[in-house]
């Protein structure tokens, strides 16, 4: 059985049983929070647990690394939608120790993108586009300087809302212990 077939098969059990009652709730986050966070595996549920949410509490934004590569990519417009269409009143932002995108040898990636047939003349064309490929695949040096980095592009952005907390964080993905970055609360009283 694929992947995909006993993803379908568990779904109809899943919907016949009616087990999708246990997760009823409104489009819009409970706790009025929204959290941009990595999409490693091992924050797919430690990630909102460790923070003390369930399940319709807030909204949750991932990407590789939690790193907020464009001003106006659909990052940032995710966070803003949160904000002003779903009614979320504070912004998390939170890395992780033990980050892959920390470490990410972008070669490595690019040798496994060309073995799977990327040819070196896409890349040159890529390039030759503008997109300088290494650093778009780039990672970070270290977490809490990227939470940092996330915070700014944030709260510097023109459409944001500057009293909006967004508190930043990096958890341990082996125990769910927070380093708090920044505290929200904090940067947005400075604006009232």
């Amino acid at each position: 059985m694929t992947l995909l077939e006993s993803i379908l098969a568990y779904n109809k059990d899943f919907v016949g049983n009616k087990e999708f009652e246990n997760y009823t709730t409104s489009k819009k986050p409970d706790k009025k929070a929204v959290l941009f966070t990595c999409m490693d595996t091992r924050l797919q549920d430690l990630g909102t647990k460790a923070l003390g949410f369930n399940n319709g509490d807030l909204k949750v934004v991932k990407n590789a690394g939690a790193i907020i590569t464009h001003p106006y990519g659909s990052t940032i417009k995710s966070l803003l939608v949160g904000i002003y269409a779903l009614g979320a009143e504070e912004i998390i932002i939170m890395a992780h120790k033990d980050c892959g995108m920390g470490c990410l040898d972008v070669s490595t990636v690019k040798d496994a993108m060309k073995e799977r047939g990327v040819t070196e003349e896409t890349f040159k064309i890529i390039e030759h586009s503008g997109v300088d490929v290494d650093s778009f695949l780039q990672g970070f040096k270290d977490a809490e300087e990227n939470v940092r980095r996330n915070i700014d592009m944030v709260y510097n952005h023109p459409l944001f809302d500057k009293s909006v907390p967004i508190h930043g964080l990096v958890i341990d993905p082996h125990t769910g212990e927070l380093d708090l970055i920044q505290d929200g609360y904090e940067l947005a009283a400075q604006n009232k």
